[in-house]
């Protein structure tokens, strides 16, 4: 495996591990981990499929320590993993697009449209999937308005690990030049 590899796939396991560190609520690297790997590798199935291996194998942490006692067995697949990993592909997507050039610019307005597309994605996954909201009109506005409290972190979280990926990743191949190649 290559330097460039190595290195993109090893940020992207740790920042999906750091959601075993607490944290607000939302405060998380989802959207992040979409958008490294959507700028920074050259093979695009890889884009899609290593962001969602590292979020699987931090899910499979979450669940089964930290969450252990909400569940009565070992959790493979979170409830509503479709949703999530839904949001991660739109986000891929969106950041091939946003991203084709790396600059601060396009990551910051990366990390917002990640946060926009993981709350529109998530929260239609609530009120479709839960006894919580009624499937009317009404219902849905409830939904959505409920989970504006939670937008900020996931804002943050974005922004946050955004910076620390992208950042990371960009002084590695200021010291690494052989990284740079794509």
């Amino acid at each position: 495996m290559n330097k460039r590899l190595l290195l993109i796939t090893g940020l992207l396991l740790l920042a999906a591990i750091s959601r075993m560190i607490p944290h607000p609520y939302n405060f998380a690297p989802i959207g992040a981990m979409s958008l490294f790997g959507a700028a920074y590798f050259s093979n695009k199935r890889l884009a899609f499929i290593l962001p969602l291996l590292a979020f699987f194998v931090s899910d499979l942490l979450v669940n089964n320590i930290l969450y252990a006692d909400y569940y009565s067995g070992f959790v493979f697949i979170s409830p509503g993993f479709y949703w999530t990993y839904g949001a991660m592909i739109a986000i891929v997507v969106a950041g091939i697009f946003i991203l084709k050039k790396v600059n601060f610019k396009r990551v910051i307005g990366g990390a917002f449209s990640a946060s926009v597309l993981f709350f529109i994605i998530s929260n239609f996954g609530v009120w479709i999937s839960t006894p919580t909201y009624d499937l009317t009109l009404s219902g849905f506005v409830a939904c959505y308005v409920a989970a504006i409290p939670f937008f900020h972190m996931t804002v943050l979280g974005d922004l946050f690990y955004c910076g620390v990926l992208f950042g990371l990743f960009e002084f590695a191949k200021y010291k690494v030049p052989e990284l740079k190649a794509a």
